[in-house]
């Protein structure tokens, strides 16, 4: 196993406390969208969206990472709507993030921001359910994409999501301290290493990423991905991550299968496109050109 490059993290006494919301969304597609190659029987995933209630305790602020989607989905941009059932797409929403917080307890206007990944709509939600007061921040570049509808009929956004509200647009570049989490540029959204928002540029324009601290000693953290990575195949394994040589307790069940075939982790190894330990069981879909297979598809 190699040693993974370290992120130097800066140390910090400051936390925050972090809630995980299932935002009720569920979007069938077919895995060869996505990912190459096609394993086994692994023909159709669901995607599912998740928003992130981060609370800090000294300023006591609470902001929110993603929104999910709108349950009306046919509320969304009218271009949007269109490009998205001609792909046949048609999300299952059970419930809107607000409507969540609120059957939670939670006064919307307590909600000081509303944090976007990037644009794409599974992930912004609906916004003008929120009090005016609540500010939208924004990766680089975001605001060169408004108007939104109505101001720019075919524009894939809603003006309602930013109009009439405090918005910011993170720039990472400019950062007077150079902070790197990693290979990320980094911003101290709190000012106290508590939680930090990275520019993680790629899979659209603008896209972030955080990284929360929620305890600090010894220190762990919480990363919020955006659309980073569809599935943990992507990334695992790796060099430094790889294919144990045994695994216990054994996945295999019921038990008494462990005694009557060869080790779990020679089966999961037989199962690998390449046969590796280190690398990756999938890698992106792409086109001919080297785009991904879903791009346009507003994912």
């Amino acid at each position: 196993m190699s040693t993974p490059p370290a992120l130097n993290i800066p140390s910090s006494p400051s936390t925050v406390t972090v809630s995980i919301i299932d935002t009720t969304i569920s979007v069938p597609f077919p895995v060869a969208l996505v990912l190459h190659p096609t394993i086994g029987g692994i023909t159709q995933l669901k995607a599912n969206a998740y928003c992130f209630l981060i609370t800090h305790p000294s300023t006591n602020k609470t902001i929110l990472f993603d929104l999910g989607a709108r349950k009306d989905f046919s509320s969304n941009a009218p271009a949007l709507v269109q490009r998205l059932r001609s792909f046949g797409i048609n999300p299952t929403i059970e419930k809107d993030v607000p409507n969540i917080l609120e059957e939670g307890g939670m006064d919307l206007k307590d909600v000081d921001a509303v944090i976007w990944s990037h644009h794409h709509w599974d992930h912004t939600g609906d916004v003008s359910k929120f009090p005016a007061t609540t500010e939208l921040v924004v990766g680089p570049g975001t605001s060169k994409l408004w108007p939104g509808y109505p101001a720019n009929p075919e524009s894939l956004l809603l003006e309602s999501d930013y109009k009439g509200r405090p918005t910011r647009e993170i720039t990472f570049d400019n950062s007077p301290t150079g902070l790197k989490i990693g290979r990320f540029p980094a911003f101290d959204y709190f000012g106290d290493g508590s939680f930090y928002l990275l520019d993680a540029p790629g899979h659209a324009i603008g896209h972030m990423c955080a990284l929360a601290r929620t305890t600090s000693s010894p220190p762990t953290f919480i990363f919020m991905g955006g659309d980073t990575c569809r599935h943990m195949g992507e990334i695992r394994p790796s060099l430094y991550v790889p294919l144990p040589a045994s695994l216990t307790p054994t996945p295999l069940s019921p038990p008494k299968m462990a005694y009557t075939t060869s080790c779990p982790s020679d089966l999961f190894l037989s199962l690998h496109p390449s046969g590796s330990t280190t690398e990756p069981f999938y890698t992106l879909a792409l086109n001919e050109k080297g785009e991904s297979l879903m791009l346009g598809m507003g994912y």
